[in-house]
């Protein structure tokens, strides 16, 4: 089940999906558990797992990685992603990363732009 949920550690994961391309039992078996987990009866766990109640938004993760919420919501956050794993959030949060570093990127390419134009232009404007 925590293969299905995406929930084991990525070498574990790779080895599962690569025994259930070569094992016909364990595809039986991985069959029966999908059946099961769609008959429509579902757990609290389950309900809890698929819609990702633990889960922040990612308005949530903006604001923890700005250093702007209480904190106890960024323990709570830092032990989501730390200690839990969430991947479903580890995505959200180095999406949000690449975004901070590419806007970062461009704020710092226009001010070297500015120097530049005012570098060469300095000697030319009048007082």
């Amino acid at each position: 089940e925590a293969f299905l949920d995406e929930g084991l550690p990525p070498e574990r994961m790779s080895a599962l999906e690569d025994a259930l391309r070569h094992d016909p039992a364990l595809r039986e078996r991985a069959a029966r558990i999908i059946a099961r987990r769609n008959s429509g009866a579902h757990s609290v766990a389950e309900i809890w797992r698929t819609a990702r109640v633990s889960c922040a938004t990612r308005a949530e993760w903006g604001q923890y990685l700005l250093g702007v919420l209480d904190a106890g919501h960024a323990d709570y956050l830092r032990f989501h992603l730390d200690t839990v794993g969430c991947r479903y959030c580890a995505a959200n949060v180095a999406d949000l990363q690449a975004q901070q570093q590419a806007l970062a990127a461009a704020a710092n390419a226009a001010q070297e732009r500015r120097k530049k134009y005012y570098a060469s232009s300095a000697g030319l404007l009048r007082k």
